[in-house]
């Protein structure tokens, strides 16, 4: 569908799935695309967080429903997919594969169920979800799969060494999928963001004696001399999920403030 010029961002009328969306990022491209209009299923493994996502929508004036899903389980990705289905005469236009999971560590100390646990929910969830959502999205020729990266997909980061293999993982992935289903009309696209501010790295820096020394060093490899705001990063996934993005697939799109400029 070719974009609309009076409002190129619209997703009126869309729904959209958005897992991790308890907070952070996930929470904010939730909330960004029920603004835009879209009907938002707020995929969360924490009721309260994900509680917390539609209430905050719904105080908007947006539309969104909570699914507690974990998106290790096969089955429950799948009944819940087949939710959405349901209550949509079998349409899901949008899928952002949000939630993830960090661990810090090189190979030496990183553990088999690290190496796993990064593994299951980073990988086989968008896995899960993206296999269950296509062929409904095929069935129609239109869709927009949208996976969470990082920076860390697209170079080495240091003492992420499980992190930094999953998140390859996820970009190969994406452009393995957009050759495949290109000629469906489903686009797939990943977003590569830079360090970002959210709860969780705001309770990682509170883990140090210094906070703001080590907050300096989180910032300093990045041009802008600063992290992402979770808004920045749901501009860029409000972008591949709109019909202004009609031209984009197998894109691995970096929002990072120069992190990889210089790499």
């Amino acid at each position: 569908m070719p974009p609309n010029p009076q409002n190129p961002f619209s997703l009126h009328e869309k729904v959209a799935i958005v897992t991790g969306s308890g907070s952070g990022i996930g929470a904010a491209i939730a909330e960004c695309f029920a603004a835009a209009g879209a009907k938002v299923y707020v995929a969360e493994c924490n009721e309260v967080h994900g509680a917390d996502t539609v209430r905050r929508i719904t105080e908007q004036d947006g539309n969104a429903s909570l699914a507690v899903v974990d998106v290790v389980s096969e089955s429950e990705c799948s009944a819940f997919v087949r939710r959405v289905l349901l209550e949509n005469a079998g349409r899901c236009d949008i899928l952002v594969n949000n939630a993830g999971v960090g661990h810090v560590g090189t190979i030496l100390s990183t553990e088999t169920a690290d190496l796993e646990r990064l593994w299951q929910v980073n990988l086989r969830g968008a896995y899960f979800l993206s296999r269950a959502v296509l062929p409904a999205m095929i069935e129609r020729r239109a869709g927009s799969i949208i996976n969470l990266a990082s920076v860390a997909g697209i170079t080495g980061m240091e003492s992420r060494f499980a992190y930094t293999i999953s998140k390859h993982a996820v970009v190969g992935m994406t452009r393995a999928m957009a050759m495949d289903h290109g000629p469906t009309g489903v686009r797939i696209n990943c977003i590569c963001p830079g360090r970002t501010q959210t709860p969780f790295v705001e309770a990682r820096l509170r883990e140090y004696a210094d906070p703001q020394e080590y907050l300096k060093q989180m910032v300093a490899p990045h041009a802008l001399k600063r992290l992402a705001q979770p808004s920045e990063i749901a501009a860029a996934a409000l972008y591949l999920a709109s019909d202004q993005s009609a031209f984009v697939t197998g894109s691995a799109m970096v929002v990072d403030g120069g992190y990889t400029a210089g790499k």
